[in-house]
């Protein structure tokens, strides 16, 4: 690759900046972009070759089909943290490392296919259940073991359409990079 920002790839969309205020036109455009999702990333990757895809998005970052995975990976957790803060009062999530879960023979090899068709079912599943939260259910909260913080649901919504949004811009940034159509 030419001399590039690294800071620029990795975070091609900058980082996630909590809100000063969670309104409902925000949440409705975060839950929007959650629902979307799956269709952009499809759009981006399913014409994609074998070598395109096993294309790092970044010197020493994952490639194309690890993020596709790790996409899944991710936002399945999310939707299971959501079910538990509705279901248990401040509960202590399980954390997982998104390392070594990436560089496991399924996110190495894996056909992508199987991970765009489950984000759609995933993504239809997070949308319905954020669209239906009351304000009561935005309040509710988790525990990240890794830093001991209240999460609350209604954070979740925007930083699960920021997660989307920053790794589908990995993608776009290097087809763009490499002028991949």
């Amino acid at each position: 690759m030419k001399e590039l920002d690294l800071e620029k790839l990795k975070y091609p969309i900058g980082k996630f900046l909590i809100p000063d205020n969670y309104s409902g036109e925000y949440l409705s455009s975060k839950i929007k972009e959650i629902e979307t999702f799956p269709n952009r990333l499809e759009k981006e990757v399913s014409h994609l070759t074998n070598e395109q895809l096993d294309t790092p998005y970044r010197p020493d970052g994952w490639t194309v089909r690890q993020v596709i995975h790790h996409c899944a990976e991710s936002h399945m957790n999310c939707y299971i943290r959501i079910k538990w803060a509705l279901t248990e009062n401040n509960p202590v999530i399980k954390a997982y490392d998104e390392v070594l879960w990436s560089e496991l023979n399924d996110n190495l090899t894996m056909p992508i296919q199987p991970t765009l068709d489950l984000l759609k079912g995933l993504h239809f599943r997070l949308a319905y259940i954020m669209k239906n939260l009351s304000e009561a259910d935005l309040e509710k909260t988790f525990v990240h073991p890794s830093d001991n913080f209240e999460n609350k649901i209604k954070k979740i919504i925007g930083t699960y359409a920021w997660h989307g949004n920053h790794h589908l811009a990995h993608i776009t940034t290097l087809k763009k990079y490499n002028n991949w159509k």
